[in-house]
């Protein structure tokens, strides 16, 4: 008799199963083993990303692959809302899509038709082929995929923000997803993630989405723009990402050991309590 299994909940599933706002990180290096660690770290979820970080098909599968099982909802992001792309993602298996770059109600009900199929969609079939229904050992996989499906889609642009209402009105969206840095970059404040401009459009479209009545998060790595941002509603935030933690971390270990003499990497810098000969 075959294997019968069902998908997991959704990331739609766990905003709205709990009374407080999930907290999360960047998955940017590409590797299963980084991912996993992640995954245990006790966090609410993971962004795997592919839009600006080394991820292909194969390596977003072993990183799928290696934080199966552990109590962590796992989104992916594409590196461009398109169909093709989209599909090929879903049927990897993954259930929850993080779509960049959206920036109109047009837009986001691309991304939606992207993740149905016919006649609510424009999915393509392939569940026979697909680890997204178990190879056909999700029974009736056809039928309810789209109930194992989590879009939500990213504000990013001055355009976006003054659609942001008509986007969240989109049967579909789940959520969305602010990201300061890019937004900051369509007002002409390029690298001002801080600056009031930015983040008065990112309150607005917190507000927007409690006023739709579905949620909203947004990137903050700085605790108390995160803590602000929570503050004025938001929903989930990322406030750390892999490769950005072993970059300052691996620059404090050389910054306490490497001596200002020579900054190349010569010599370890002795304080005193380490012996010579250890």
């Amino acid at each position: 008799m075959p294997l019968r299994v069902t998908p997991d909940p959704t990331f739609r599933d766990a905003l709205g199963g709990t009374r407080r706002p999930l907290a999360g990180m960047w998955v940017c290096s590409g590797s299963p083993l980084v991912a996993e660690l992640c995954a245990g770290s006790g966090l609410d979820w993971l962004l795997i990303d592919a839009e600006h970080s080394p991820n292909g098909l194969e390596s977003i599968l072993a990183q799928l692959q290696a934080v199966n099982g552990y109590p962590v909802q796992v989104l992916v992001r594409p590196p461009v809302n398109d169909t093709v792309v989209i599909k090929q993602y879903l049927d990897l298996g993954v259930q929850n899509l993080l779509v960049p770059m959206v920036n109109s109600a047009a837009e986001a009900e691309a991304a939606v038709a992207a993740t149905r199929y016919p006649p609510q969609g424009v999915r393509g079939v392939g569940s026979a082929l697909a680890r997204a229904a178990r190879w056909n050992r999700i029974p009736d996989y056809l039928a309810n995929a789209s109930d194992t499906v989590s879009v939500c889609v990213q504000i990013e642009s001055e355009a976006a923000v003054a659609a942001v209402e008509d986007i969240l009105a989109v049967d579909g969206v789940d959520s969305i997803f602010l990201g300061p840095s890019d937004l900051a970059a369509s007002l002409g404040l390029l690298g001002q993630q801080e600056h009031p401009r930015v983040r008065a459009a990112v309150e607005h479209c917190l507000a927007a989405a409690t006023a739709a009545g579905k949620p909203a998060g947004v990137n903050a790595f700085n605790p108390s723009t995160a803590r602000a941002y929570l503050a004025a509603g938001a929903a989930f935030v990322l406030v750390g990402a892999d490769v950005a933690i072993l970059a300052r971390s691996s620059e404090a270990l050389a910054a306490e050991y490497i001596t200002a003499e020579d900054p190349a990497g010569g010599g370890i810098a002795d304080d005193g309590d380490v012996p010579a000969s250890y």
